[in-house]
């Protein structure tokens, strides 16, 4: 533990970049293979808009947690909820037999993971590792490789459904590794999400993961845009909601997370488009995705358009908004 201080307070190298108010906000660092057994302890490293709820989950479901975050009134819900907090990630390491992280981007899970004072020099050999991002799936199997050279195991497990699942512990979650490790982490993840899935080898949790939010952001564009139709031809907006969701457009950005304010309760539209996923997460996995179909040479035209409208709106002083608020960018856009 001593050891593990002392790196703490040595290390400069990695940042957390969270927007915050127009401004971003620095974040430094430090730093069994079978299925779960009860007495095994937990580490959690990211505990923002879905982490911190995630991290509730597990302690709810009767596991032992091991947090860290560098924003300390974050750590510190999760601690009042039963947590033991840490200052620095390798402490999480030395002390967890599992890992999950969920951070805002890949270079944050390479310095994470990789960092002089990462994950990976202090874990234990047999550590399962499962990280949670959205990023490129290269960068997971980079990971991977690494965690194999240490004994470890490393899985991507990005989620699906938002903040919403993820306080009430229905996330979709798609793993990429393999299936023997997918078994014994399968367990854990259920007490965060209903649907686990395993998508194949090392990254293809995150190739499942950027192709849906592709279609997120399209549905979350088309539904905005027929909304604001209908409401300058006369219509009344929660008629319209209702109708498209007993018909054929019905989706789940009309049903579940309608980005119109009145339609329905208990979504970011009703809050000023605060919480939430944010517009600037949702421009980068729409980057990843226009990056990997650069790759493989595939076709995404409404992808790119929907890619280019939310780097305008990040531009236009949405990058903390949820990303429903497309919704408000039409409207504030209207007499332009």
């Amino acid at each position: 533990m001593v050891a593990a201080a002392a790196a703490c307070r040595r290390v400069s190298f990695a940042v957390w970049k969270r927007f915050c108010g127009g401004k971003q906000l620095v974040r430094k660092f430090a730093c069994s293979s079978s299925s779960y057994k009860s007495n095994e302890v937990v580490g959690f490293v990211g505990l923002g808009n879905m982490g911190s709820h995630m991290a509730r989950n597990l302690l709810a479901s009767g596991h032992s947690l091991v947090v860290y975050d560098i924003d300390p009134e974050a750590m510190a819900t999760v601690q009042n909820a039963g947590a033991v907090g840490t200052s620095c990630v390798a402490q999480v390491a030395e002390k967890a037999d599992r890992i999950i992280t969920m951070l805002p981007a890949g270079p944050h899970v390479l310095e994470t993971y990789l960092g002089e004072n990462g994950i990976l020099q202090s874990a234990k050999p047999g550590t399962l590792l499962m990280d949670s991002s959205t990023i490129e799936p290269d960068t997971s199997k980079e990971v991977a490789a690494a965690a194999t050279k240490k004994g470890c195991v490393f899985l991507d497990t990005p989620v699906s459904g938002g903040v919403p699942a993820a306080k009430a512990a229905t996330l979709t979650f798609m793993v990429g590794g393999p299936e023997k490790w997918f078994t014994a982490i399968k367990p854990l993840l259920q007490g965060m999400g209903k649907n686990v899935v395993h998508c194949g080898d090392v990254g293809m949790g995150q190739a499942a993961k950027i192709c849906n939010n592709m279609l997120l952001a399209i549905g979350m564009i088309g539904t905005s845009e027929t909304i604001n139709l209908g409401i300058r031809l006369g219509l009344d907006a929660k008629l319209l909601a209702g109708i498209i969701n007993s018909s054929t457009g019905r989706c789940w950005s009309s049903d579940t997370y309608n980005p119109v304010p009145g339609v329905m309760e208990g979504v970011p539209c009703c809050v000023n488009y605060e919480g939430g996923f944010s517009t600037a997460l949702m421009t980068k996995d729409l980057g990843l995705a226009q990056t990997a179909a650069t790759r493989t040479l595939t076709p995404t035209p409404l992808g790119s358009v929907s890619h280019q409208i939310y780097r305008l709106m990040t531009q236009k002083g949405f990058s903390n908004k949820d990303f429903s608020s497309v919704y408000m960018f039409l409207q504030e856009n209207r007499n332009k």
